[in-house]
């Protein structure tokens, strides 16, 4: 079976998966740890080379308080819970912003832990126009557009998996994602089955890539 090199995660539903179960919409994100740890473990299975978490953007910073004060320490948990890994781990976000967790900013650069291995980012206080604010058009023939971005050390993806249904990328790595194919997933993020993964990477196996050519 071909392994995509890069995998990205969309992990959405939390809230969705809160209400249907009678609980606060807030209490939906602590319940993804535990699928965000067994994807990373799967990675490395199959031997994926590097795989990008959609944490939360900046435009989720508008939800309620009590919501964001959730999402932002379901971040920290999940990168603490990360950091027991073999990995080469990058937070990759808006630091500047009073929102972006201080508890985070170690982890800022990217660091290896343990015997390193696979390549980790996770997206926080992530937004497409704050990661493009640098880029640069050259003209130049050969020029490439990823160099000026804020996440220049993150490769192309190749496979994007959208847990929860919705059909949008939602930002997700706009330059990265220019040749991405997306499998969407209807069941929530909480509900996470290993057959989903595997679905997921069945189905990718058998896409004609051909990056425009």
């Amino acid at each position: 079976m071909r392994i995509p090199n890069h995998i990205g995660v969309i992990p959405d539903g939390n809230r969705r998966w809160a209400e249907a179960n009678g609980l606060a919409k807030e209490e939906g994100y602590k319940r993804g740890l535990a699928p965000g740890l067994r994807v990373l473990e799967l990675c490395q299975e199959v031997g994926v080379k590097e795989l990008t978490y959609y944490g939360f953007t900046v435009d989720n910073t508008k939800r309620p308080a009590e919501q964001k004060k959730a999402f932002v320490q379901a971040c920290i948990d999940a990168i603490e819970l990360i950091a027991n890994y073999d990995v080469s781990l990058r937070v990759i976000g808006n630091t500047e912003s009073k929102v972006f967790p201080k508890a985070l900013l170690p982890y800022t650069r990217r660091t290896k832990i343990g015997k390193g291995g696979i390549k980790v980012n996770f997206l926080v206080n992530y937004g497409w126009e704050w990661d493009l604010g640098n880029l640069l058009v050259s003209r130049q023939k050969g020029s490439k557009i990823i160099k000026h971005l804020k996440s220049n050390d993150v490769s192309r993806v190749d496979l994007l998996i959208r847990w929860g249904g919705r059909r949008r990328l939602s930002g997700f790595l706009p330059a990265q994602c220019v040749y991405t194919d997306f499998y969407v997933i209807d069941d929530y993020w909480p509900d996470f089955k290993d057959e989903h993964f595997y679905q997921a990477l069945e189905w990718y196996a058998n896409q004609d890539i051909t990056l425009g050519g």
